[in-house]
Order: C-alpha cells, then structure tokens, then sequence
C-alpha cells in the first residue's frame, strides 16, 4: 500500500493523473467510479483535462460502486444521476457505456449477480476510485461487511445515514435506509485502488485502513492485501499515521517513472 500526503487539491491531480495515463494507455479501459466528496475535486479535473487537452472517455466503460434502493429514477441524489452530473457528462463518456447496480429492480438479488457477471464481461475495473467513511466504510460496505462479500443488497447504518444526510437538505429520514454495493471482494478484484480522504474527521479511519489490524470491523482495512492500493491523504487526513513521516520520505524518493 502506498500512502501519500499532500495538500487535497494535489490529491485530485494525482488521480487524475493516474485515470488520464490508463486511458491514454488503453482507451478502452474500465474505471470504477465512487460518489460522496471525495471524488469530486478528481472529476472536476478529468473535466477540465477533457475540456482542454481532449482527453477522451468515449471508448471507456464506468461501474458505479453502489446505488440508492427505492429512489426514484428522477431523484437527484440517485447516484446513476449524480455521477451523470459531476462527470459523464462532462465529458465524452456515452451514457450506455456508464453502469451501476439497479437499485430500482424488483429482483434486487439477480440485479446484483447481472451486475457482477457485467463486472466481469467488461474484463474487469481497471483503476477503482474510492472514498472511505467515518466508520471505515467502502462503498456501502458497513463495519461488519465480509471481506470476501460481493455486490448485494445492504442495510446503512444509521452513522452513515447521518453523514450522508447533507445530500439530502440535513434531513436523515430522507436518506435511504438500504442500498446495492460491490462487495469487499469485488472491490479487491480491480486492478488498482486508488482511494482519497481529506479532513480531520476522517483520520481514526485513515490510521486503520493503513496501519490497523485487519478487520471487517474496519472494512477498509482490505486494502492492506491488495498488490496495488492508492491512499491519498491530505494532512488533517494523516494527523493519525504513526508512520507519517515514512510515507513521505519514501513518496519523496519514488522513481517518477513509477508513478502511482
């Protein structure tokens, strides 16, 4: 796993950076796009690379991590319309090419075994943009989640329906009590991970996906198996790592041609 600390608007660019080399690589390749906060500042820049040096998403294909159960098509925090908002449409991106897990159906278990075997067809998710919550939480997958879990439906906690309550006017009884996720072990089949976190309130988060015990109790944790994970922090972020000082001193004496 590699951490590294930097201010939160250099975050951004670092991601980008990463999704704008894979698809120069590969215009064909398969992102896994997070919603939430996190992410934001990455699309604008992806935006802003399309809008001014054509960087091209029109062979690309996009998976959603996670989706709503019962909101209507129309609502604007369904996530298949926010992230429409805050990137596909902004860029070249074909709204067939761009799929998330149906939480509209009325057999919501064989939505989510569809959106596996689509996962799969696809050849898998290249590059997998991630958040995490206050409770270590990725995508929907709450403290407790298997590490071995799939996409499935889950029950939020009422901690998330909380923090989640700002998309919705403040109003936690807006917030959906139930939602579609990949699992743990369908995020860790991706390529690479590459998760950001910004924020004081996030760091006994940051501290246990990096230097933690590994634990369903902090879903996140996961991530110490991968063979390529990404954690992009800023420095309220970090103000927990005990190893702090060693993430930077070996980020500052990485290769450039490795990059992330």
């Amino acid at each position: 796993m590699e951490v590294v600390i930097a201010p939160a608007e250099e975050l951004a660019v670092l991601a980008a950076d990463a999704v704008e080399a894979l698809l120069r690589r590969r215009a064909d390749a398969v992102l896994g796009l997070a919603t939430g906060s996190s992410p934001l500042a990455v699309y604008d820049e992806l935006a802003r690379r399309h809008a001014a040096d054509a960087l091209s998403f029109d062979q690309a294909r996009g998976f959603m991590l996670d989706e709503y159960v019962g909101l209507p098509a129309d609502h604007p925090e369904r996530y298949r319309n926010v992230i429409a908002t805050e990137i596909a449409e902004r860029v070249d991106w074909p709204a067939d090419q761009v799929r998330g897990p149906d939480g509209l159906a009325e057999d919501l278990a064989a939505a989510c075994a569809d959106y596996e075997r689509a996962i799969a067809a696809a050849g898998g998710i290249d590059l997998q943009i991630l958040g995490i919550g206050t409770d270590g939480h990725i995508a929907f997958n709450e403290p407790g989640s298997s590490l071995a879990s799939r996409t499935r439906i889950k029950t939020l906690t009422r901690q998330t329906r909380i923090d989640n309550a700002r998309f919705f006017g403040d109003d936690v009884d807006l917030v959906p009590t139930h939602c579609l996720t990949q699992g743990l072990g369908t995020i860790m089949d991706a390529r690479h991970l590459v998760l950001l976190a910004t924020g004081r309130h996030k760091a006994e988060a940051v501290h246990q996906l990096v230097e933690g015990p590994v634990s369903a109790m902090w879903p996140a944790t996961v991530m110490q198996l991968h063979p390529h994970a990404t954690v992009l922090v800023d420095e309220a972020a970090a103000s927990r790592l005990q190893l702090a000082a060693y993430y930077r001193q070996t980020y500052d004496a990485k290769p450039d041609w490795q990059g992330l």
